[in-house]
């Protein structure tokens, strides 16, 4: 008895494949004369079709690659800090140098500090300033 059109007619029934789809071979008469999709699925409930479970790798967790793009965004992103760190630290050393706080041996070593990233924060230096002070 063929039954590959009842298996394919299961198949978009119940949105599974073909290879999952088993029919109890005490029943195939009933299934031989089911039609509609309403059939196929009582006969689901009945017990006379039987749907196996999902074999092989199963797409769970799926490692992320390393691409150049990722590293590129990483890269890009330090950058962006470091540009708005150095331009926000450079904007209150040429402050205090023009409230002359700073002469300007000082204003150039701190600009080289402030390339070589010594300074996390504007915090960091005004507790640097601070200490050239004393």
């Amino acid at each position: 008895m063929n039954l590959r059109k009842k298996k394919e007619l299961t198949a978009r029934t119940l949105n599974v494949g073909k290879a999952r789809i088993n029919f109890v071979e005490a029943r195939l008469e009933e299934i031989k004369e089911a039609i509609t999709k309403q059939d196929i699925r009582d006969l689901l409930k009945d017990g006379a079709i039987l749907i196996k479970n999902v074999q092989g790798r199963k797409k769970i967790k799926t490692k992320v690659k390393r691409s150049t793009g990722n590293i590129r965004k990483k890269v890009n992103d330090r950058k962006k800090k470091y540009v708005i760190m150095t331009r926000k630290l450079r904007a209150y050393v040429n402050e205090l140098k023009k409230q002359k706080a700073l002469n300007i041996e000082e204003v150039n070593e701190i600009r080289k500090r402030i390339r070589n990233k010594m300074f996390r924060s504007k915090a960091n230096l005004k507790e640097y300033i601070g200490g050239l002070r004393k």
